[in-house]
């Protein structure tokens, strides 16, 4: 079903307040939920609705703490999360990143013991909106086996990288360590539908398209096999190392929850310290009509540069209505 995107934020808006959230936190919170929702990722947006309120219910998460700073160096700074709502608390690392890099040209802030962010794409589109590069990444509990394994042992820890584009949308990767992450499972088995490509492996450890059956195993496939997998170590480890929070096993260990204590860094760079506007344009330009002159492979009906499939959801979203699973829609309902 659609929903028009003002009554789906403010749906979500009366659910946060009602499970103890201050209203102006829960009217950045809804937001960002129905923003992401709006722009195609419902994994991240509706979705992870109901399961907010129910860590919030379980004290895994606290809406009403505060991230405070624990560390400052010129261009770096380190905070404690407390347990705070993951899209507030990373909403002011982005800021505090912005200030930095306004300050030193490039400002690295790292949070320990943080929540759940949802859509990591959400802080580099903000950094981007606002002219500035920005690279984010959260570790976050094992879900994926490493390569060669059969338990999982390795965090998704969603990585994102974000350019501005002067008078333009932002060019924008956010993304899994996993060929395709549990949120994508879950809506493609929702719409009854299969993968593109195989995404993981069924109990048997056969490769398949069945997302019901990866999520079942919990066998997800990393993307670019080892070195997917390589990827999320790192992202894990160097988490943990600069902010000086936990790493997988330990997250794992302390069982609040998708991400419940996870460690974020977020890079925060001014790009007019390296070349200018007028020239980063002319570069994103060239690039994107240099990828857009391939031809089509079969079937295929367009070849996209990063961020453009989430302009193009958005763009249907706001002609049609934001699409929501109607089940989750009854459930947010409900609570």
């Amino acid at each position: 079903m659609r929903v028009l995107f003002e009554e789906m934020k403010n749906e979500f808006r009366r659910v946060f307040i009602k499970a103890g959230m201050g209203e102006a936190k829960a009217e950045i919170c809804a937001r960002v939920h129905a923003e992401s929702s709006r722009d195609g990722i419902s994994s991240h947006g509706a979705n992870r609705v109901a399961r907010f309120v129910d860590y919030v219910k379980k004290g895994w998460v606290d809406v009403a703490a505060e991230p405070s700073r624990e560390t400052a160096y010129g261009a770096l700074e380190v905070y404690n999360g407390n347990l705070g709502p993951g899209i507030l608390n990373a909403i002011y690392c982005t800021d505090r990143g912005i200030a930095l890099a306004e300050e030193y040209g490039i400002g690295l802030v790292g949070i320990r013991n943080t929540t759940h962010w949802m859509r990591g794409g959400t802080y580099g589109y903000y950094a981007a909106c606002r002219g500035y590069v920005a690279l984010a990444w959260t570790n976050a509990e094992s879900v994926m086996p490493p390569w060669g394994g059969t338990d999982c042992k390795l965090g998704n820890n969603p990585f994102v990288l974000a350019a501005p584009v002067a008078g333009g949308e932002p060019i924008i990767i956010d993304m899994a360590m996993s060929q395709y992450a549990y949120g994508k499972l879950q809506v493609t088995r929702l719409a009854g539908e299969k993968l593109p490509f195989p995404g993981g492996f069924d109990k048997n450890g056969v490769l398949t398209d069945e997302p019901g059956l990866i999520e079942e195993s919990m066998r997800i496939l990393p993307m670019g096999y080892w070195k997917g997998a390589s990827f999320a170590f790192m992202l894990d480890i160097l988490g943990a190392v600069l902010s000086g929070g936990i790493t997988a096993s330990d997250i794992d260990k302390a069982g609040k929850g998708s991400c419940g204590g996870a460690s974020q860094v977020f890079i925060v760079i001014k790009p007019d310290y390296c070349s200018s506007a007028q020239y980063a344009a002319e570069v994103i330009k060239k690039a994107k009509e240099h990828i857009k002159s391939s031809p089509l492979a079969a079937g295929f009906r367009l070849v996209q540069y990063p961020g453009e499939g989430r302009a193009l959801a958005r763009e249907e979203s706001d002609k049609l209505g934001v699409l929501v699973d109607d089940t989750v829609w009854a459930e947010i309902k409900n609570l």
